[in-house]
């Protein structure tokens, strides 16, 4: 597989199958706004990298990517790290609906008084243990 200069990598090529992209050069950065390898492919060209090389033979070749760089560069694009952010922004939003839900269920001196999460979750353990006590009463 030839490579041609750094800004035609993760491009298609001419002479080759329709389909086939080039990946990436380990110089050209990654992060330059190029097509991230097995970006716009759905993951599908990690896999036939994978596969045209034998398996075992992808490390060991000197212009081939291992699965981590692949891993890596794909990691490394704008698109990626905006799509992670976007998603780390939705999970911590529950997390912290979750930990409000839970505050809000836990009888506390002034009820409106401000806890730490780490003061939340020691309270509930606190409450919950109370409240078996309780029942066992």
């Amino acid at each position: 597989m030839m490579l041609t200069s750094p800004q035609d990598a993760g491009r298609e090529t001419p002479g080759q199958p329709p389909g086939h992209v080039e990946p990436e050069t380990p110089s050209g950065g990654g992060g330059d706004g190029g097509v991230p390898v097995g970006g716009s492919l759905g993951g599908s060209l990690g896999g036939s990298l994978g596969g045209s090389l034998g398996g075992s033979l992808g490390g060991s070749l000197g212009g081939s990517l291992t699965r981590e760089e692949r891993r890596r560069r794909r990691r490394a694009t704008a698109r990626y790290r905006t799509a992670h952010a976007s998603r780390e922004r939705v999970r911590v939003e529950a997390f912290n609906l979750a930990f409000g839900e839970l505050r809000r269920l836990l009888p506390t001196l002034p009820p409106d008084k401000k806890l730490s999460k780490i003061e939340i979750l020691r309270l509930a353990i606190c409450y919950i243990s109370y409240l078996n006590h309780v029942l066992d009463v």
